[in-house]
Formats: C-alpha cells, structure tokens, sequence
C-alpha cells in the first residue's frame, strides 16, 4: 500500500520520500504545485485535488493546512486510510494555543485527525534549525544580523531528524497513535547559533540589537504582524531562560539528533558571499 507525502517540496518530505523509498517502502509525493511529473497534485486549500490523490493510500504524512481539513479527512477515509502522520507544531501545547496565530492552524488539524475514525500521530516540533536561513541574506551581504533578543533561546532540531521520526512511525505501527514532542538535542541562544555560523563559514558576523517595532519593520514584507508579535512574545518568554528538551526524538531514531553545528556546516554555503 502507498504512503502519500504531502509538501513534497519542502525540506522534510523530501528526505522522507528518500528515506522510505529506501526502506522499499511505495511513495506518493505530492505537492500544491508539483514542477515535476514524478510529483502528484495535492493542494490542501483545494477539495478537489484530494480523491485522485488518495486512491490507493494506506498512509499520509500530512502538513498543517487547516482549511479543508475535514474535507480531507473525509476524503481519507472514504479511500481506506488507515494511518496519518502530522506534522504539527509544539506551539499547541502553549496555555493560549487555541488564539495564537502559530498555534491555532496546527491544533485545528490535530483536533479534526483525532476525531476521525483513522490512527493519527502527531510529531510537534519546535524551532526548525532551517530557521536560521532567514539570516542568511544579512550575513552574505557582510551586514550585520537583527535580534531583538539575541539571548533567546531555542531547540533547532534538523530537518533530516524530523524525516527520520516520521519515516519511523510510519513504517513501525507500534510507534503510531500517539504525540511527540520533538526537539533538537541542545537548547542554544540566537546570540550562541550567530557564533556557530561565523566559526563553520569563517565570517565575523556582528548581532545588530534592535527594538521589536525596528525588528517588525524589517519583516514586514514576508511575516504578518500578528505572527511577528507572537515570535516576538515567545523570544521574549524564552529570553535567558533555555527550553525544555525532551527525549521523544532519539526514542524514535534511536540515537542523539544532529546539532544545530552539524546543520550548519551542512548549510554553510547559503551564508557565505
């Protein structure tokens, strides 16, 4: 039976796909907009994009997209689907997740998947460590980086880690059913990840302290205000104060995730001139 990988583009679908295909494991990729024919259509803000591409499906690795979620849900279990892999966000398990506007998307899909007649695990990371490519443009440029709050901390887990959590429950049905909460295997500061890029891509790279409101400016043409208030409140939150780690990731790929240095020296030529 076919595992359809939604978001086929992205970073994690994409080691995923080649993960479970060596493994032997039959791959659907699919994505909103494809750009390959060896890609499936599946837009999930599009209903009828959904019965051609579950046919035939036992398993998906599903993105966050709550807009027709019950639509697809619906469609899901029309087709015999009998697992569905989220990839959520810990963002749901804040006391106001149900009015953050990080959380909320990912929590209306979780609650749809566990009131649905099909097994569901949910994989909530926290701070992808591809997160820092948003630095990127600045440090190329020789300019200096903007941190409202460069003693923040975060758990950048690796996009390749993720993959394997979700190739793991996919493929071991022991593993299914459940919530994890995955995070990298150190809690580091913005300040602290800043130093790693300078050291991996031999660049002295200065930290610019900015106000929130300069901070908003500079986003405001790729993030929302609402969104960059609440990454703001959380940066804030986490100001000095190291995030909890938990040990769910190596429970599901059986040895330490890869550090944010590791990452970086992987990544190191999107930062450097």
């Amino acid at each position: 039976m076919t595992i359809l990988v939604t978001g086929a583009r992205g970073a994690v679908a994409t080691e995923l796909i080649a993960l479970l295909r060596r493994r032997g494991l039959p791959v659907r990729p699919a994505s909103s907009r494809p750009g390959d024919p060896s890609i499936a259509t599946c837009d999930l803000t599009d209903p009828a994009t959904f019965p051609g591409v579950l046919a035939g499906v036992s398993s998906i690795f599903l993105y966050a997209e709550p807009s027709h979620i019950d639509a697809f849900v619906k469609e899901a279990v029309t087709a015999g689907v009998e697992h569905i892999v989220l990839l959520s966000s810990s963002a749901v398990l804040a006391p106001d997740a149900e009015t953050h506007p990080l959380a909320k998307p990912h929590l209306d899909v979780e609650r749809a998947l566990t009131a649905a007649p099909v097994r569901s695990t949910l994989l909530r990371p926290g701070a992808f460590a591809g997160n820092a490519l948003a630095w990127a443009w600045p440090i190329k440029s020789g300019a200096p980086v903007s941190l409202p709050y460069p003693g923040s901390y975060n758990d950048p887990i690796h996009e390749s880690d993720l993959a394997e959590a979700a190739a793991a429950v996919l493929a071991d049905p022991a593993l299914s059913g459940r919530a994890y909460t995955l995070t990298g295997p150190e809690s580091i500061t913005c300040a602290e990840q800043i130093g790693i890029l300078g050291r991996v891509t031999g660049q002295d790279i200065a930290i610019r302290n900015v106000t929130r409101e300069e901070w908003k400016t500079e986003v405001a043409g790729y993030v929302s205000g609402p969104v960059a208030d609440a990454l703001l409140d959380w940066q804030r939150a986490h100001d000095g104060v190291p995030t909890e780690l938990t040990t769910d990731l190596e429970r599901l790929i059986g040895r330490p995730g890869r550090t944010f240095a590791t990452w970086a020296q992987e990544h190191a030529a999107a930062f450097r001139p």
